[in-house]
């Protein structure tokens, strides 16, 4: 006999409604209307296909280890008791992903890989992609086969899946307000999930900061009191990228007050201090006065970045100061989750 659905619900983090319910009624009309976009395919087929929206690149990080390493906390060296002693091994179900919030969705290729890590011979359908708005009470996935594989799958898909969609939700929301500047997030990151959480923020529309401290230099404010002032750590990075043929490596500068913008743009303009890498300036913390009057200053010498302050009452009118991007640490580091369930058919 047919048993009812057993929803698998994450907690509720929707600012608007938490822990709202839908019905089984609103759900079962949500799968009837529900848009397709990719045939029902094996899990491993759809995790190799190339993702909408690329992650950001990086020499060491591997988006398979994450992934291994999620699913191994979460089994141990046992295995998942509960659904090996409930569920018998040839039990076959069709699960889905509802939507209980409205946002963009985030973790939609990543959940193909989450589910062909565990089981390849798993066939999943989307119905949207990354980077499409979700609507709540919307059902945008379906997977069917081993309910047993479906079932340890469940809780690392759904944490990568509302941790990305909250951040590419909150990166749409800042972006549309900050235009025409560009919205960048910042290093302010969970730790292992760098990538992860930085791939959200290009799903959501926004651009990536550096990656790390390997691939841009920003020479902030600790820099410049251990290098003796602004002229002596731009000197200094200077003779370091060309010593060591870091040819690819830019430099931003940190500038606080007005006097330094001064200060950096002196040093653009010294034919006799080479500033070549030099394509960047911070204008940490300023107001939105200052920050217009710095833009004026420099003229288009190198790109401007606001930082400091950035909330979503405040990033509209610094993106009108004319400064090229903003960047805001809240991208990543202040998300609320996308809530998300899994509900199984068994």
């Amino acid at each position: 006999t047919r048993r009812r659905a057993l929803p698998m619900r994450a907690a509720s983090s929707s600012p608007s409604r938490p822990g709202a319910r839908i019905s089984a009624r609103a759900r079962a009309s949500n799968r009837s209307r529900a848009r397709v976009v990719s045939r029902a395919m094996r899990c491993a087929d759809e995790a190799a296909r190339a993702p909408k929206i690329a992650p950001p690149p990086h020499p060491t990080y591997s988006i398979d280890a994450v992934v291994r390493a999620a699913l191994e906390e979460d089994v141990g060296d046992v295995g998942d008791v509960s659904s090996l002693s409930t569920i018998p091994a040839s039990t076959r179900s069709t699960a889905t992903l509802l939507a209980k919030a409205t946002g963009t969705l985030a973790g939609e290729h990543l959940g193909s890989v989450v589910l062909a890590a565990v089981d390849p011979e798993l066939e999943v359908e989307w119905m949207k992609r990354d980077g499409e708005r979700i609507e709540r009470g919307e059902v945008f996935m379906r997977v069917t086969g081993s309910a047993r594989s479906i079932l340890r799958a469940e809780r690392v898909v759904l944490n990568f899946m509302q941790r990305m969609s909250g951040i590419a939700t909150m990166t749409a929301a800042y972006a549309a307000a900050a235009a025409p500047a560009i919205m960048l997030e910042t290093r302010k990151t969970v730790p292992g999930l760098r990538v992860l959480d930085k791939w959200a923020v290009l799903i959501g529309g926004g651009k990536n900061h550096r990656i790390g401290l390997f691939d841009m230099v920003m020479i902030k404010d600790n820099h410049i009191a251990a290098a003796g002032g602004i002229a002596a750590a731009v000197e200094a990075c200077e003779k370091y990228l060309l010593e060591n043929n870091l040819k690819d490596v830019k430099i931003e500068v940190e500038a606080r007050t007005m006097d330094e913008v001064k200060t950096v743009i002196a040093l653009l303009d010294d034919s006799n201090v080479p500033t070549g890498s030099v394509t960047r300036l911070m204008l940490d913390n300023m107001s939105v006065e200052d920050m217009t009057a710095a833009v004026r200053l420099i003229d288009g010498r190198v790109d401007t970045e606001a930082s400091g302050n950035v909330t979503l009452d405040t990033v509209h009118a610094i993106g009108q100061t004319g400064v090229t991007y903003i960047s805001s640490g809240a991208l990543t580091h202040s998300v609320t989750a996308l809530d998300i369930s899994l509900n199984i058919d068994v």
